[in-house]
Parts: structure tokens; sequence; C-alpha cells
């Protein structure tokens, strides 16, 4: 199966670089996705273009795609599955809640000169990036891509009530499946509580488990693919 791989704020396709082995030694053409605004000096890119472009790698696929959207990006992988409800074999979301319609893709952090900046790991205390040693938190920082204004503040756009019922499997990764649930109870995520065929997977990692647990990141989109 055609596997797409979104990253989500300040990375870009090389992200996925050791998830990509081990999704093809499993029998997948894992594709990560590099895109406007992510790395290529456009810091006006939109969030529109950012969605034709995983709309191109969603038509362009060998059949029906397995989408794989991460943190922020899982916006981005709902906004796909709502354009293509029929088109995608279903959504698997890392470690992240799609926004409601009309909410901004990404406002939660400060925008300065047009553009996003890797805000430093301060945000990020706790688990979220206990699995993240000192070198992985460089090596994270140096590559970090500023996010366009255009994409961060942009509004998430969702029309079609179809996108519900595509399969969609949630890896929780910095908080275990029990407390996830309960976030989803008390209302933190509406879209996510009308999906009609969710799976929940606990994923023993921080935030960024495409670096820190690639292998068993692998796996568990394997699994999800299965269910698909």
């Amino acid at each position: 199966m055609d596997v797409l791989l979104i990253g989500g704020l300040w990375l870009d396709g090389t992200a996925w670089d050791a998830v990509v082995p081990a999704l093809a030694g499993r029998g997948h053409r894992p594709v990560p996705l590099t895109l406007p605004g992510q790395g290529d000096g456009r810091s006006e890119a939109v969030l529109a273009e950012q969605l034709a472009a995983v709309l191109a790698a969603v038509d362009a696929a060998d059949g029906r795609p397995l989408v794989v959207a991460h943190s922020a990006a899982c916006s981005l992988g709902w906004m796909a599955v709502d354009a293509r409800p029929a088109g995608v074999a279903g959504l698997v979301l890392v470690d992240g809640f799609p926004e409601a319609d009309g909410n901004p893709y990404a406002g939660h952090f400060p925008v300065r000169d047009g553009v996003v900046p890797f805000p430093g790991w301060e945000p990020f205390a706790g688990a979220t990036g206990a699995d993240l040693d000192a070198a992985w938190r460089a090596r994270i920082e140096a590559a970090a891509v500023p996010v366009p204004a255009g994409v961060a503040l942009a509004p998430v756009r969702l029309a079609d009530e179809r996108r519900f019922g595509v399969p969609v499997t949630m890896l929780c990764a910095e908080a275990p499946v029990a407390e996830v649930r309960g976030w989803i109870a008390g209302g933190a995520a509406p879209e996510v509580s009308r999906m009609e065929r969710i799976e929940f997977v606990d994923l023993d990692s921080g935030h960024w488990p495409m670096f820190t647990r690639p292998v068993e990141l692998a796996a568990l989109i394997d699994a999800a693919a299965a269910r698909s």
C-alpha cells in the first residue's frame, strides 16, 4: 500500500527517513511529503497549497493510500480525508487531534517576520520530549523549518460529512489511550468524537516517534494499513 507521510510543524519529509525503510520492509511504498513552505524558501506559502500537494499525492497513489499525519498536520491529513473520503484507505493520527472547521491550523505559537520559528524546547517539557536526548534535540532544532504564517494561521476548512466514516487510527504517544479518551469525552476534540471507525493505540514514546521509535511506529502504521 502507498503510505503518505506528513510531518508536523517545522518538519519536512526527511523527518521520516528512519521510518521509510521499516515501512518498505513490510511491503509498503512510503511517500514522505515535503510541502510548499517546508524548506523551499517560500515563506509566503499558504495552507491551501499544502492541502493541494497532499491531494496531488493521494491522486497519484497506486490505489487508495493510507495517510499518516503527525501533530499539527493531523488537521492537514483530516482535510485531505474530507476532500477525498472515497479516495483514501484510512488515516493515522500520530499524537495529535485535527482542528474543527474554522479553527486556525496551528495558532499556538507566535509569528515573527511572517513565519512561526521553532520556539525552543521549553514548550515541550515533560512527557512531550522526555525521550529526546541532547543530541536528538540539537538535530531537530538545527533542521527545523519555520512555518509560514499563511499556513499556521489559516482556518481549517471541512465540508464533507463522509469524512467521519473513513477508518482512523489514533496513535497516543505522550499520553496513554485512557487519558486521551478522557480529553475527547471532555470536548477537547470534537472532530474525533464524531469519527465512526476509530481505533486508539498506545505508542510508548514522546511526541516525535519518527525519530525515537521509528521501527515501532512503522509496525503500528502497518497494522493500521491492515485494518484499513
